[in-house]
């Protein structure tokens, strides 16, 4: 009996130690696990005012008012924020744009009818002009044409070459010189006005060159010459302003008008930790870690400033030349020439991203959730896709080849070839959150600027 109880005892020792022990094993299987899902994520600086270059407020006044102004435009009926206005958060809302030939802002903007009627829509959405002023926004456009390029004397690389002028302050003073060259875009089609004339003839720079000619007419109304002589001392007289004289207080206009820099992100990285809800800190988790959306949209304007393709649909005029046929827009590709960067668009950045929709370099979708999920799963996107995810003005002459499906459908293995993206599974519940964090990159101000728009301009004509 005795060596039964002994045996006994020994056995509820055993059996307590192997059940702690299995325990214990447990525990350390779930425990890194547990330690992993719960690593803070590593989250870019907070915005300054070192990440901003220097701009001086007479120049930005100026440039406000050369902004709203359609006195930059061929037929006098365009200005720079007809594309890019304070009511529409930059842009403009709708996927693909309007020009020339048109009446109206945003998705009010329809085509005129007679003579000046547009030729075609804008290949791309217009893009949000949001912090632009920054000092690591080295390159212009969603196709990256125009860079900064420390090996051309100008410090600029464009498709211009040769015909690049000197003068421009920065990539965001040059990136002007492009609408204003349009014919779609500001400077009216061939016939209709001088400026449109000297582009078609290939006239850009020079004493009877399309810029020369935009900068004669600020050069013959006073209240301008005024304010140039006011805010660059360089300036004398008024033959001294040049076109790069108008587009550098354009460009500090943009610089020191939308910086968004003062969203509930933005606090919440100075350590206010109650600015973001419990929605928004879950989608921050998914941000920086799970759903990877911080590889391409790193930093501290969410943008790491490079190219990818995420296989968008394919429709609209495409970014083709004057005399090509076929509609293509081949993004970088055409830029590079690389069979490697075709479809390729630059990462925009995020901040007021809920203020800008529609999504895409062409708008291809209207919601922050349909963007998502074609991020997920772009073949799934692309087999369901409806041009109703558009938001297009009615142009009736254009619909039927801008929104071919044929076409659309036969580019599908092309762009998924292309595409970067690996399919990847949210819950409705994690889209949710992500949303809510991505409404947390939204400004305080939304997007309206500091100067807003002005009552009226020097040239006298009518600002919308």
């Amino acid at each position: 009996m005795k060596h039964s109880n002994t045996y006994l005892l020994m056995l509820s020792v055993c059996s307590k130690k192997t059940l702690i022990f299995y325990l214990w094993m447990i525990i350390s299987f779930f425990i890194p696990l547990s330690s992993s899902n719960a690593e803070t994520p590593i989250l870019p600086k907070p915005a300054s005012a070192s990440h901003f270059i220097e701009t001086d407020e007479a120049q930005s006044r100026l440039g406000q008012l050369l902004f709203f102004d359609p006195i930059l435009s061929g037929n006098k009926n365009i200005a720079c924020s007809t594309c890019h206005h304070p009511n529409f958060a930059t842009a403009d809302g709708v996927s693909l744009s309007i020009g020339e030939g048109a009446k109206g802002l945003g998705p009010n903007r329809l085509p005129v009818g007679g003579k000046n009627r547009p030729e075609q829509r804008l290949p791309r959405n217009a893009p949000a002009l949001f912090n632009l002023g920054a000092k690591e926004f080295q390159v212009m456009f969603h196709d990256g044409r125009l860079e900064a390029d420390s090996t051309r004397s100008s410090g600029i690389r464009t498709p211009l070459e040769d015909e690049m002028m000197l003068g421009f302050d920065s990539v965001l003073s040059a990136q002007s010189m492009f609408p204003v060259l349009s014919p779609d875009e500001m400077a009216g089609h061939y016939s209709e006005n001088e400026i449109a004339k000297a582009v078609r003839m290939g006239i850009i720079t020079g004493p009877n060159g399309a810029w020369k000619k935009i900068a004669e007419r600020i050069q013959k109304i006073p209240a301008y010459v005024d304010l140039f002589q006011e805010a660059m001392p360089s300036i004398k007289a008024a033959d001294d302003i040049r076109f790069t004289d108008i587009s550098n207080v354009i460009a500090t206009f943009i610089a020191s008008e939308w910086q968004a820099v003062d969203s509930p992100f933005d606090r919440y990285l100075l350590g206010d930790k109650t600015t973001l809800s419990d929605a928004a800190k879950a989608g921050l988790d998914l941000f920086y870690g799970k759903a990877g959306c911080s590889i391409c949209h790193s930093g501290t304007f969410q943008t790491d400033h490079a190219f990818h393709s995420i296989a968008l649909p394919d429709f609209g005029p495409g970014k083709i030349g004057r005399f090509e046929s076929v509609p293509e827009d081949l993004g970088r590709g055409r830029v590079t020439g690389r069979a490697e960067d075709r479809y390729r668009f630059r990462t925009p950045s995020l901040r007021n991203v809920s203020l800008t929709a529609p999504y895409g370099h062409n708008g291809a979708f209207g919601t922050l959730e349909g963007i998502i999920k074609h991020h997920l799963n772009p073949a799934s996107s692309l087999a369901g896709y409806n041009f109703s995810e558009l938001v297009l003005q009615k142009f009736e002459e254009r619909d039927a080849k801008d929104l071919d499906k044929q076409r659309f459908k036969s580019r599908i293995n092309a762009l998924l070839a292309s595409t970067e993206l690996k399919p990847q599974f949210l819950t409705e519940l994690e889209i949710t959150q992500l949303i809510a964090f991505l409404e947390a990159l939204t400004d305080v101000n939304r997007g309206k600027g500091k100067l807003g728009k002005p009552n009226s301009v020097p040239s006298g004509l009518k600002v919308e």
